[in-house]
């Protein structure tokens, strides 16, 4: 039994003794609900990985060996786990064996660098840390070796590769090593975590800096894929693509390779959305199911091989983490046909989908609708009022799978939820005649590049740091595929002058962010309008660079 984390909100008691009684919190725990998969599907193929393919019996075997040798490290009963790994079958077994003994995954990307994961595994005080060598010419080992010092709790570097460096850890060394069967089954049954344990650490896509930690309960997350499950027709007999990167809470637990492996089916991992990657894949494995974004599925939709492979498989391409807009969902059901759907979900709960069957003018314009028959949306003004049917508001909501707080955050947690319990999402939405969603955009000063959402905030304090910036501001501005990218709007200092190039230089090598929050056009300033309080009126930046992007588009 693992002794509970300080800092985490929990549900009040008699709202999860309802989740209870009403079976929506099973009172197992995932690595049980794994185990029993595992019992039922022994022989079926579980993950495939490139040329690797492994058995839900095999697979079951390689993560108790991970968890016992896990725990024989320390890495059980609620201390923190860094994952930065890509779509590899190390994740799945790594992740898996965590949940069993009550060791807690934080959902890191591949993409964080120094500046993000620095200031994660500082703030949960984790003790182990998961990274490949080497991922697309990256050196992991070398931001590991340079971080380690500013980490105290820090014991271990488990590394998947070939290349070490002293104090890591080659994790394939702990899967080579085999366990008698029942020292192994005798030791995990005293690591067992409860179900109101948390299970995973994810990510807030944060408006005010650095994303904050969401923290999700065995209870909740279990539901969570499996209401998704239910509502979008995901079984037993489907083959799921796994493209996204692999720890998001799209491609892992909605219902995603959690969800997956509770169910008996099969999960395709691929390196990277590319479709010269993914449509091979979706012909060789007859895959039928793909979690996407409107940024994959319109490469799929413009790549010149795309009729040569057979698609026919395909049941449902359900494209979340923002919103498809109705010109490219149009585009996708013609030419995938009527298997694509829409979600709108976050990591800290709600999710919503349009169901099979859904009309098209439904799934061209909504992004659906709760999962949960308990999920409690309403649509608010800025008082907290609720608007009129069918008028635009902040969306709040809270439910079985959506947490009451976030974790270690009790100001921001004022801010961020009502006092009855209420997630104040910051996203801007209507109801649509059908009772569906609409997602009009967002309160908060965040930008949606392609699903992953990059901090203004968080952005500006780092480019605030160059010697040649005065001040700043980053806004969105529109792109056709992605959705949103980020614009910098700089006033320099003066007798200086920037280049985005020098920009891009500066903020990746001495401030080392993710690439994916990099300002991709910058614009100078001599001064920014502002309000009538004197703050920079940032809705007049972004209707400038909309009107400086549609002249250069007309001129072109």
């Amino acid at each position: 039994m693992s002794r509970p984390l300080t800092g985490v909100v929990p549900w009040p008691p008699d709202v999860a003794r309802r989740y209870r009684e009403r079976g929506y919190w099973a009172g197992v725990t995932i690595g049980e609900a794994f185990d029993d998969a595992v019992g039922l599907h022994a022989d079926r193929i579980a993950v495939v990985d490139g040329e690797r393919r492994v058995t839900y019996g095999e697979l079951g075997q390689l993560v108790d060996r991970v968890a016992i040798r896990f725990a024989g490290r320390g890495i059980s009963d609620g201390e923190r786990v860094v994952f930065q790994l890509p779509n590899v079958l190390e994740l799945v077994v790594a992740y898996l064996a965590c949940l069993k003994v009550g060791a807690v995954p934080l959902a890191c990307l591949p993409a964080h660098r120094h500046a993000e994961i620095g200031y994660l595994a500082k703030f949960v005080e984790a003790s182990a840390w998961l990274i490949p060598d080497e991922h697309r010419g990256f050196d992991y080992l070398a931001m590991a070796t340079e971080l380690r010092p500013e980490l105290p709790h820090l014991a271990e570097v488990l590394v998947v590769g070939e290349r070490t460096v002293p104090g890591t850890t080659r994790l394939a060394d702990l899967l080579a090593d085999p366990i008698e069967e029942s020292v192994g089954t005798a030791a995990l049954d005293t690591l067992r975590p409860s179900p109101s344990d948390v299970a995973v650490f994810q990510l807030s896509g944060g408006t005010t800096g650095l994303p904050k930690v969401i923290p999700r309960t065995h209870d909740d997350y279990l539901y969570n894929s499996r209401v998704f499950a239910d509502a979008s027709g995901f079984g037993r007999d489907d083959v799921l693509l796994v493209a996204l990167p692999a720890t998001h809470n799209f491609p892992l637990a909605c219902p995603g390779i959690q969800g997956a492996l509770l169910l008996g089916a099969r999960v395709v991992l691929a390196p990277s959305p590319d479709p010269g990657v993914v449509l091979p894949l979706i012909e060789r494995e007859r895959v039928t199911w793909i979690p996407a974004v409107p940024a994959t599925v319109i490469a799929w939709l413009n790549h010149p091989r795309r009729d040569a492979h057979d698609r026919r498989s395909i049941r449902a391409i359900y494209v979340g983490g923002s919103r498809l807009n109705p010109e490219p969902a149009r585009a996708a059901r013609a030419a995938f046909g009527p298997v694509v759907g829409q979600v709108f979900g976050m990591a800290e709960g709600l999710l919503c989908c349009t169901r099979p069957g859904d009309p098209e003018d439904v799934v061209v314009e909504t992004q659906g609708r709760p999962v949960s028959p308990d999920d409690e949306v309403r649509i608010v003004d800025a008082e907290g009022h609720d608007v009129e049917p069918g008028d635009v508001g902040e969306l709040i909501c809270r439910g079985p799978y959506t947490v009451r707080g976030y974790y270690k955050a009790t100001e921001h947690n004022r801010a961020a939820f009502t006092e009855d319990g209420f997630y104040r999402t910051g996203d801007m939405v209507r109801r649509h005649p059908t009772g569906n969603l609409v997602v009009e955009g967002r309160k908060k000063d965040l930008i949606n590049r392609g699903g992953e959402k990059i901090s203004a905030e968080e952005v500006e304090n780092l480019v605030l740091a160059h010697p040649a910036v005065l001040n700043v501001a980053v806004v969105a501005m529109p792109d056709p595929a992605l959705g949103e990218r980020a614009c910098a709007f700089v006033v320099p200092r003066p007798g200086h002058t920037l280049t985005l190039a020098e920009l891009t230089r500066f903020l990746v090598e001495d401030r080392r962010i993710a690439k994916f929050k990099l300002p991709e056009r910058l614009e100078l300033r001599e001064r920014f309008p502002t309000t009538p309080v004197g703050k920079v009126a940032k809705k007049e930046l972004r209707e400038e660079i909309q009107r400086l992007l549609e002249a250069e588009g007309a001129s072109g």
